[in-house]
């Protein structure tokens, strides 16, 4: 197989808001919210999708690509509205580019993936004795031979097949394409969005109100899945109680909970297929320490101070070394061990990422996280999670900022 190339695409690539109850970032209560989960906002409609495989073409146009291929993932599902999983029968989204956009599948399947995809009408059915990857050689030849993007989660076996039905043809990543395609939000992305944060907000606050002395971080993850379920979404998060919240990935570990604990929630939802991302602390009992006081509103400080430099034009990594340096210099540099943030959408995880070393700058539309934090070793942890939107001369918060203690 030819060594793989890399597309070369430019381009996309104040005072705190009151949360009631977490004012202090001590105690917290149930706040008023959505009890329909995705049901009372409308789902994105077919015009969205054709809209998308229409920017797909124009970068394939911009790049030399003559075809694209996606196996099922987020991206196949952000040109699709589809999602199907893997396994060792090939579905695979081709798009040539010119001629119709369609799906690869087993025939036993078709009818089941042509009721799931709104933007592709075409689909090519292979029976369970033929070559699947020779229907997508068929598909792609009146544009070849030439170059074919794909998309990067794609398994190495697929790829390997594909190049034997395609020995003439060139293969190329096509990460860049499906970055720049998703990393500027639409305002109907945006919404959906706002709606998995509300529901995290209100869920969070709930399940703080709940904790009892002796309860176990377990049994508060329930509580926190109930929540939302009563919401009308599935989701969850992250629980950790005291030394627990020094891990910054830390799981439950049946803990119990103890007075003088500050304890962690990092919890997100979906709404439509977007999500959520958000982390809020509550100090169980007494009152806290000064220790705790200091870190806490260290923390608070970093995340406020990159959020009021964040605009359209900065670079992704300036808003990691703003947040980094107030840590530094309150002693507590070394306690601060990941990235400030990252993008959020379909993906919990996906471009941007603030980090040092991203020279990417923000454009209107990108969302993404603030979430500096400092871990104590043996102690505790404190992280301050909020999704943010870039518009067209500052960052709107979508979530409810918290205010120093």
């Amino acid at each position: 197989m030819r060594r793989r190339e890399f597309l070369k695409i430019t381009g996309a690539g104040g005072a705190a808001l009151a949360f009631p109850g977490l004012e202090r970032g001590i105690t917290a209560r149930p706040l008023p919210g959505p009890t329909d989960g995705g049901q009372g906002i409308d789902p994105l409609p077919l015009s969205v999708f054709q809209r998308r495989l229409e920017g797909a073409r124009d970068l394939m146009s911009e790049s030399g690509l003559a075809a694209l291929l996606a196996e099922p993932c987020t991206s196949f599902t952000y040109l699709t509205d589809a999602s199907f999983g893997r396994s060792e029968r090939l579905i695979a989204l081709v798009v040539p580019v010119q001629g119709k956009p369609l799906i690869v599948a087993p025939k036993f399947e078709m009818e089941r993936v042509a009721r799931a995809v709104k933007s592709v009408s075409e689909i090519w059915g292979w029976e369970e004795h033929e070559n699947p990857y020779q229907l997508v050689a068929d598909a792609v030849r009146a544009s070849g031979p030439g170059r074919i993007g794909i998309e990067p989660s794609t398994r190495y076996g697929v790829v390997r097949r594909l190049d034997e039905v395609l020995s003439d043809w060139e293969f190329v990543d096509a990460d860049p394409l499906f970055r720049n395609l998703r990393i500027v939000k639409s305002e109907e992305e945006i919404a959906l969005i706002r709606r998995a944060v509300s529901i995290t907000e209100t869920s969070i606050a709930a399940t703080f109100a709940s904790l009892q002395l002796g309860v176990t971080d377990r049994e508060v993850a329930g509580y926190l899945r109930d929540e939302m379920q009563q919401r009308g979404v599935s989701g969850g998060g992250l629980v950790q109680f005291g030394p627990t919240s020094a891990l910054p990935h830390g799981g439950t570990e049946n803990r119990r909970l103890e007075r003088g604990m500050p304890v962690l929630i990092d919890a997100g939802c979906r709404v439509h297929g977007y999500t959520s991302d958000i982390t809020r602390m509550h100090f169980f009992g007494d009152e806290p320490s000064p220790q705790y006081r200091e870190v806490f509103n260290t923390v608070f400080a970093a995340q406020t101070a990159a959020y009021e430099a964040a605009r359209p034009g900065i670079e992704c990594q300036q808003l990691d070394r703003i947040a980094r340096r107030i840590i530094r210099e309150a002693g507590y540099g070394r306690y601060f061990t990941h990235r400030l943030g990252h993008g959020m959408g379909m993906d919990g995880h996906e471009p941007p990422y603030l980090v040092e070393g991203n020279t990417q700058v923000l454009e209107s539309g990108m969302v993404f996280t603030i979430e500096p934090g400092i871990y104590l070793p043996s102690q505790w942890g404190v992280r301050i999670e909020d999704d943010f939107v870039v518009r067209q001369d500052r960052l709107e918060p979508l979530s409810s900022r918290v205010a120093q203690i």
